[in-house]
């Protein structure tokens, strides 16, 4: 080849490469990291999310991918999986609990985390404010001021002359704000809380155990990931050890528990994929003020109240969003 022609394919090729480029750029779908603390299947929170993105226009596998990640249950692998996600690169990350935030927070400060289940986020660094979160995270607030002395009310409804409630809270998820809510409760109420931590859902067993031993007339299960991925096996401990309890997501009741007071789960992340579509349409995350849920149900299995030899106070009752008979 002639230097002249050789110099002319070059010039030719160097027009169209960046063009190509340009195209592959264009025509490249968006990804979507997900980190969760539970499992997939048959997950109704994760089904709304996925819903929640389909109403926006997003189709996994057609014009969006997702990475997901689960923990299965096991918040220490939250620092390990957050890592395998940012080294993806993706658009945005959406982290189903506030743990999970805070791992992908501590590799990134870039890449937008969108949180449908935020709490004491403020403390924990990982927002500014709730008006203005300032950095890359963002999302909705699931905890509601009061709902530990919410929940220990209803036990005092549900149970004649209740004097030790138990408290089972995962101390691995470096929340305090909801224990330190239920034990100021507690003191104002006159109750004696016995709390009873775990760390894995190899702690669960000995953890009622510990409870039934103390005594306990009945059991505050406070919102967490691992404790929600358990559902099933917590209710069947609860049930076991003869003890009521009280929780803050309805898919404890719908698992077997007896009775729930808090947010709808399956609201917040289906309100979640709204945040994802203004962040990959080019908003910022710190901009929009982190959103408060909107939606608070209380469910009562009447099935397990009958196998716990309780009858639930007809007014209780009344004013039960679900009951399930």
């Amino acid at each position: 080849m002639r230097r002249r022609d050789f110099i002319a394919l070059v010039g030719g090729t160097a027009g169209t490469w960046p063009l190509a480029a340009r195209a592959q750029v264009s025509t490249k779908r968006p990804l979507i990291a997900v980190l969760v603390a539970v499992t997939r299947k048959g997950n109704p929170v994760l089904n709304a999310f996925v819903r929640g993105l389909r109403e926006v226009g997003y189709v996994e596998g057609q014009n969006v991918d997702i990475a997901w990640r689960f923990a299965e249950g096991r918040m220490d692998r939250f620092p390990e999986l957050a890592d395998e996600l940012v080294r993806l690169m993706p658009d945005v990350i959406m982290v189903a609990v506030t743990p999970a935030a805070v791992a992908a927070r501590r590799l990134t400060q870039t890449i937008p985390i969108v949180c449908p289940l935020l709490a004491d986020p403020i403390r924990l660094g990982l927002i500014a404010s709730v008006s203005r979160p300032g950095g890359n995270v963002t999302g909705l607030l699931f905890r509601i001021e009061g709902l530990a002395d919410k929940q220990l009310e209803l036990a005092l409804e549900l149970i004649p002359n209740v004097a030790r409630i138990g408290l089972l809270v995962n101390v691995a998820s470096g929340i305090i704000i909801d224990r330190q809510e239920a034990e100021s409760a507690s003191q104002r109420l006159g109750i004696k809380l016995i709390p009873a931590a775990v760390r894995t859902p190899d702690d669960l067993d000995a953890a009622f155990q510990a409870l039934a031993n103390d005594g306990v007339q009945a059991v505050i299960v406070l919102v967490d990931g691992m404790l929600f991925n358990e559902r099933n096996r917590v209710a069947a401990l609860a049930a076991a050890a003869r003890l009521p309890a009280i929780y803050g997501f309805r898919d404890h009741v719908d698992a077997g528990g007896l009775i729930s007071y808090g947010v709808n789960l399956a609201d917040n992340f289906h309100r979640a994929a709204a945040y994802v579509d203004n962040i990959l349409k080019g908003a910022k995350p710190g901009d929009p003020p982190v959103e408060f849920a909107t939606k608070l149900e209380m469910v009562i299995n009447l099935k397990s109240a009958k196998a716990l030899g309780l009858t639930v106070p007809p007014l209780l009752l009344v004013r039960a969003d679900e009951v399930i008979e």
